[in-house]
């Protein structure tokens, strides 16, 4: 009998067995009455659930603790991986576009200063050749400054015939009827004041202002002579 039941116990605790085939094994081969089949029945079910419990505690904590909680730690330390490596490509990403954004930047702030450097340098260049042309005769004053207009000396040419007509190289010609004075025949004669303060006198101011004036509405001497030539004035 103590053999019948040890192997109930074990095959109870292996979980092989439920609860109602264990009771049914037991009345089987049990030799007694049938209080004592009942008593065994109960305490062979008793530990056949006390074995399946165990069984299920063990399957549960294993499942819990064991390879899939494992595997879900190795999954979360792949996932923080991923989002660090992605945080830092996206660092690197906005510092290079900043970089490249600052180069953009610096070369347009050179590129600025050398065409300010640029116009400086033209500006002291047609000064230079303005002041230098100051002496002479009105002529050679003239035919001295259209270089620093970007004018060939072949334009003079042109500017001679032009100015002969309109006041002779005089600084002081002056129309009787409207009023225009100097070389260039300015009307009214006080623009010119923007070429300088001594423009009633000086043949270098009065020719700085009319080659102006002919560059803004001409282009050219040449380009003023036709017109002269077409209309009689210009």
């Amino acid at each position: 009998m103590s053999g019948k039941r040890s192997m109930l116990i074990v095959i109870g605790t292996a979980g092989a067995l439920s609860v109602s085939t264990a009771v049914s094994l037991t009345a089987a081969t049990w030799p007694g009455g049938s209080a004592a089949k009942a008593t065994v029945a109960t305490r062979s079910a008793a530990a056949a659930h006390s074995a399946t419990a165990s069984l299920a505690t063990v399957t549960r904590q294993d499942s819990s603790t064991g390879s899939l909680a494992f595997q879900r730690f190795r999954a979360g330390q792949g996932e923080r991986e991923y989002q660090i490596q992605l945080s830092d490509a996206r660092a690197a990403a906005a510092k290079q576009a900043a970089a490249r954004a600052a180069a953009k930047r610096a070369a347009e702030a050179a590129a600025l200063r050398r065409a300010a450097v640029q116009r400086a340098a033209a500006r002291a260049q047609r000064s230079g050749a303005q002041q230098a042309a100051a002496s002479g005769s009105p002529q050679q004053i003239a035919a001295s400054m259209l270089a620093s207009y970007g004018w060939s000396a072949s334009q003079f040419s042109c500017l001679n015939p032009l100015w002969e007509r309109e006041s002779g190289w005089s600084v002081t010609a002056q129309n009787p009827g409207s009023g225009a004075y100097g070389i260039a025949q300015a009307l009214p004669a006080s623009q010119m004041a923007s070429a300088g303060p001594d423009w009633q006198t000086s043949a270098a101011t009065q020719i700085k202002w009319g080659l102006g004036y002919i560059q803004a509405r001409y282009g050219s001497p040449c380009g003023a002579w036709a017109h002269e030539e077409a209309d009689g004035w210009y």
